[in-house]
């Protein structure tokens, strides 16, 4: 019994090693199980020795059999969690000294005061006042649109911020006072159906045009497109001395510029401007002295033909 219950403990023991070593081919072994041997002098019935025999060919008894440990348990690494970036930008980039931030306040008075009369001239209009007073607080507001650039590029205080409160300032002043404006100076003399949707053109080419301006590379020699500066200076000084045509006519000069906006047609910048020979500049203060309403006529039309006559040139040197 004592030799029976010991073998059937290497049975059972060798069925659980059999069973441990499944996972691993090259180590799985197999249990080696001899005849029964007859002791002839005795009698007695000799147990054979279990031995456990590798898959690989090796084979050892199972006395030497040692436990196998189970894998060490490794801890999952958990990354860093980054911690959120700050949500305050700083709207002067650059040192912040007391002498930079007064200059920096002082050009955004400037597009602030743009901004300001751009509302006056809106008041005045809607209020029936006098549309005189309210086209010349839109040539102020085209001076200080004007100075707020000039002084950031002056005083190095030139910021994202600034762009694009000048962007919205502009759009106040020159993409809803100029069509309120407008719309005040010829109303009653020309139609109500037509002259509607002219300047709800003028104030849409002008957020297009002020918004494709914020995203597109600048170009230091011409505008793409007429700006929304010179268009509301014209649509002021042609209220200021009201040139002498048919109301309808004034009606598709409106379009006109509206569509100048939005176009694609190179439009020189007034630095290129003062470059042209000295006869051409003074020319128009002549005519000026002669006929100052026929002046500004024909000096807004030869602008809005540059366009197109500047983007011909350009394609022929292209394909040349």
């Amino acid at each position: 019994m004592r030799r029976s219950g010991s073998l059937a403990r290497q049975v059972l023991f060798a069925g659980r090693v059999a069973r441990r070593g499944e996972g691993n081919v090259a180590g799985a072994t197999s249990l080696l199980v001899p005849a029964a041997e007859t002791d002839t002098r005795t009698g007695r019935v000799r147990l054979p020795r279990l031995r456990m025999r590798r898959r690989d060919g090796l084979s050892r008894d199972l006395t030497t059999l040692a436990p196998v440990s189970p894998p060490p348990v490794t801890t999952p690494v958990i990354p860093p969690v980054d911690e959120p970036a700050a949500l305050a930008i700083p709207l002067l980039p650059g040192e912040r000294t007391v002498a930079r931030r007064i200059r920096f306040a002082l050009v955004n008075a400037c597009t602030l005061s743009s901004l300001m009369l751009g509302l006056s001239a809106i008041f005045i209009a809607v209020n029936q006042g006098d549309v005189r007073v309210a086209a010349s607080l839109l040539i102020a507001c085209v001076i200080f649109d004007g100075l707020d650039g000039f002084l950031a590029r002056r005083l190095g205080v030139a910021s994202p911020f600034g762009a694009q409160m000048d962007s919205l300032a502009d759009m106040c002043s020159f993409g809803l006072a100029a069509p309120v404006v407008v719309y005040a100076w010829l109303n009653g003399s020309a139609p109500g159906w037509l002259l509607v949707p002219a300047c709800a053109l003028v104030a849409a080419a002008a957020a297009i045009r002020l918004a494709r301006f914020n995203v597109s590379p600048k170009d230091g020699r011409f505008f793409c497109g007429v700006p929304t500066t010179m268009c509301a200076a014209v649509l002021a000084l042609g209220t200021l001395i009201a040139p002498e045509m048919p109301a309808a006519l004034r009606v598709a000069g409106v379009v006109l510029l509206g569509l100048a906006m939005v176009s694609s047609f190179p439009y020189a910048k007034l630095a290129r401007l003062l470059k042209l020979p000295p006869w051409l500049l003074v020319l128009p203060v002549v005519g000026a002295l002669v006929n100052y309403r026929v002046t500004f006529v024909v000096v807004v039309l030869a602008y809005l033909i540059s366009g197109p006559l500047l983007w011909l040139k350009q394609r022929n040197s292209q394909t040349a």
